[in-house]
């Protein structure tokens, strides 16, 4: 086994960064090597993470865990190795007729990933988190041996590594099953709501489509707080599909993807900017309600049409903050959340929400619990601890958690709700901070 070196690693949200011994490996020999020789380990995926939680002492990188290992296309049920993305899937089951049955909002996270973060999409409140797909999952524990988790076999180990931050062990591999479509297609309503009542009568409204999900202009106050545009989509079927898309209903042209050069200057983005682009995104949609056909790319990963957008938020990097407030206070909730944001000036232009279903109570380690979700991107600056300190108070208030796949700096009493996943070996920064109390 070549010796593990160490590296400057960070994730999407480039803090923190950290020079950590950093290793990957295809070989399932070498990998129990690795973990057995180390005191704490940490697997990492394609770092698409926000924060601290798929940095450790030692980590695990799964890129080499890139093969595809099986594709039941009568069925819908595909195999992968743990480091395989999401994006690579999609190029391999779209033009088949398959589609991953929840998503988030990027397409570049591993498979592995997305099963130890248990995402969820604009589906939730339909579907469920990635959970709902998975069968099962290979997962090499502490002592480097691997066990075969599914409902039925180790399920104790399948429930906690399901939203476990990958403190339970390294998955190697996923069995998931995928749905039905006719096109890579979705028929789109999107509809502008002048305040924060508003949307949420919209949410309400709209239950009974499949995705949903808002923008939201995070600085607006007084009448206008919570002014947004919802987007509500379904899996378009052939006979809806305009003759441009009809002979290739299940393939997509490529599209120029523009790249990020260089990291922005720190003046580029403040408040006036984020004001003047919430503005100018708002009112490009001229009329109340539009009603389209888009490909799936646009409708569930926007920003992947952006190579480095990251890099937006200049070299010292950013947090992405997502919290969850049950659903009978919501919009109480959320209109305190805004108007705090509103106040500090420190405003997202990526603010997203999004309305979560019931969870399921055996995934007891996934985020989600039925309410509405709020993620926003924040610049690293001096006065962002503050902010945090202030919505982690309202959070708390109204009896919400934040998301750990994104977590960098909120309170524990917030972020520490995972069980079964003591582990002596299996360990992140974000676990310890946790633990601290900090």
């Amino acid at each position: 086994m070549k010796p593990s070196f160490e590296k400057l690693v960070t994730n999407w949200g480039n803090y923190p960064v950290v020079k950590k011994e950093f290793k990957s490996e295809e070989d399932y020999k070498k990998i129990k090597e690795f973990v057995l020789q180390h005191n704490e380990v940490i697997a990492r995926g394609n770092g698409r993470c926000y924060g601290d939680a798929a940095l450790g002492e030692a980590i695990f990188s799964t890129t080499k865990l890139n093969k595809f290992i099986s594709f039941d296309r009568l069925n819908g049920v595909i195999e992968c190795e743990a480091g395989v993305l999401l994006s690579e899937i999609l190029e391999v089951t779209v033009p088949q007729g398959y589609f991953l049955g929840i998503t988030p909002g990027t397409k570049f996270i591993s498979l592995g990933g997305a099963l130890a973060s248990d995402v969820h999409g604009k589906n939730h409140h339909s579907e469920g988190c990635f959970v709902e797909s998975v069968v099962e999952f290979k997962l090499m524990d502490e002592k480097g041996v691997v066990i075969t988790c599914s409902r039925e076999k180790n399920s104790d180990k399948f429930w906690a590594t399901i939203g476990g931050m990958g403190l339970t062990g390294i998955i190697l591999s996923a069995k998931i099953k995928l749905k039905n479509i006719e096109t890579a297609y979705i028929r789109q309503e999107s509809i502008k709501a002048e305040n924060l009542h508003e949307i949420f009568q919209l949410f309400e409204e709209s239950e009974d489509w499949t995705y949903t999900v808002a923008w939201i202009d995070c600085l607006q106050k007084g009448k206008n707080i919570g002014r947004s545009i919802l987007m509500r989509g379904e899996h378009a079927l052939k006979v809806e599909l305009p003759f441009k898309y009809a002979d290739k209903p299940l393939r997509l042209k490529k599209k120029f993807s523009p790249t990020v050069p260089f990291y922005f200057p720190k003046f580029v983005l403040n408040k006036f900017t984020v004001k003047a682009f919430n503005f100018l995104y708002f009112n490009k949609q001229r009329e109340k309600v539009v009603k389209n056909i888009i490909d799936y790319e646009t409708f569930f990963y926007p920003l992947d049409a952006i190579n480095g957008w990251n890099k937006i938020y200049g070299r010292s990097g950013f947090i992405q903050y997502q919290m969850v407030i049950p659903k009978e206070k919501g919009e109480e909730g959320m209109k305190k959340i805004l108007e705090t944001i509103a106040r500090s000036g420190q405003g997202s232009f990526l603010a997203v929400l999004k309305l979560f279903g019931k969870n399921n109570p055996l995934a007891y380690n996934s985020f989600p619990i039925e309410g509405y979700t709020l993620a926003l991107d924040f610049k690293l600056n001096r006065e962002l601890v503050q902010l945090v300190n202030n919505l982690d108070k309202i959070v708390e208030e109204f009896g919400g958690r934040i998301y750990l796949t994104k977590d960098s700096m909120s309170k524990s009493s917030l972020t520490n709700y995972l069980k079964n996943v003591e582990s002596s070996k299996f360990t992140s920064l974000q676990s310890k901070r946790i633990a601290r109390g900090a």
